[in-house]
């Protein structure tokens, strides 16, 4: 159960990340500003995340992790209230860096969180749990958040979000055990995964992967209606399936990795490039369109927990700073083949963004065949 209450905390977490998404022309109009300078609540979060991560692993010092998560859990709720009440854009963008903290510090705590609640040789499969709830909050907490927002408003949305944060706070308040760290992390204990080939190849291989996956996943949509020419309805269903192909990815590659953590990557990389680079050469119908949106949703779903998995393990004594460094990895990937991705389409169009982002899960597959020489 106290593994249950970390998976709702990734599904609170990452609903209120991405809900602005869903409600983004309400808030514009509602604020009085452009739908471009409302994008900044999607923008701000990651950026500060990024910065979060490896900067409370080190504030934290000895503090119990179960304190720390429930801190980051009351300022999910607090984030979230006062987005609900924000009068101007200002005060939106307040709320939207307190989220920020959240998303960094929970995805820097959490995955070590797991190793106090289970045997370590279950800790793969606990962490899938955490992550399954990426995919519910993707599949169902979005887009709920979005149809809320048209029947009642989007300050209703934020309400339920916060809502929902608060019984989050209780479950783990009353179920998460104390979780004293084993060591303080340095400063300098974050240079460790950069120091270190096995957990530096992980690194490396989440950068070009998650850059890859964001450069195309971004224009989803797009490549579905404009290559493949589906309607709204078959994209929204074929969205879904997407989302429910990673849900199951999740599982099975928490099951997976606990026997062979770099096979499981290589097996996504090699999964995300070659969907890719299919995307990006053919073209049309339904049935083409449904096998990019399941195999694509299925190898998505296997690589946060691998890349976890693969971190945690090559820096046994150190996992925190290795997971606070990744958690960095991820936002820098994330933002950094949105833009990519953008700047292709613009110049190349969607096909060549395909090809490109194909061709950086190519060469993360690379690095994971490089790093069997290092087990």
């Amino acid at each position: 159960m106290a593994v249950l209450s970390l998976a709702v905390g990734a599904f609170a977490t990452v609903t209120t990340e991405f809900l602005p998404i869903g409600v983004l022309p309400l808030v514009a109009a509602s604020l009085g500003v452009t739908e471009g300078t409302a994008g900044l609540m999607v923008t701000m979060p990651g950026i500060v995340a990024a910065i979060a991560g490896p900067a409370l692993i080190v504030a934290s010092g000895r503090l119990d992790r179960r304190a720390v998560l429930l801190v980051l859990s009351a300022l999910l709720v607090a984030s979230n209230l006062l987005a609900a009440i924000a009068p101007d854009l200002m005060t939106m963008l307040v709320a939207r860096l307190m989220l920020g903290l959240c998303v960094g510090g929970f995805w820097t705590f959490a995955p070590g969180a797991t190793a106090h609640l289970v045997p370590a040789d279950a800790q793969p499969r606990a962490m899938s749990y955490v992550l399954a709830g990426v995919s519910v909050a993707t599949v169902a907490g979005v887009p709920a958040g979005a149809l809320l927002a048209n029947l009642v408003g989007w300050r209703a949305s934020f309400g339920v979000a916060a809502g929902l944060s608060a019984l989050m706070f209780i479950a783990q308040m009353r179920l998460l055990p104390p979780m004293p760290p084993a060591h303080a992390t340095r400063a300098r204990d974050l240079l460790k995964p950069l120091t270190t080939p096995r957990a530096r190849a992980a690194l490396l291989t989440t950068l070009f992967l998650i850059a890859g996956h964001f450069a195309a996943y971004t224009y989803l949509t797009p490549l579905l209606q404009q290559r493949y020419g589906l309607s709204p309805v078959v994209v929204t269903t074929l969205l879904l399936v997407y989302g429910a192909a990673g849900f199951l990815g999740t599982f099975v590659g928490g099951r997976l990795a606990s026997r062979n953590v770099l096979a499981v990557a290589l097996l996504a990389a090699l999964l995300v490039a070659g969907v890719l680079l299919f995307a990006a050469t053919v073209g049309g119908g339904v049935v083409a369109g449904a096998l990019v949106a399941l195999v694509w949703g299925s190898a998505f779903g296997l690589i946060p927990v691998a890349m976890t998995t693969w971190m945690q393990t090559s820096l046994p004594r150190d996992a925190d700073a290795g997971q606070a460094v990744l958690v960095t990895g991820f936002q820098v990937a994330i933002a950094s083949g949105a833009f990519l991705g953008g700047v292709v389409v613009d110049h190349l169009g969607i096909p060549s963004a395909m090809g490109l982002a194909g061709a950086l899960a190519l060469v993360a597959a690379a690095v994971v065949g490089l790093a069997f020489r290092l087990r």
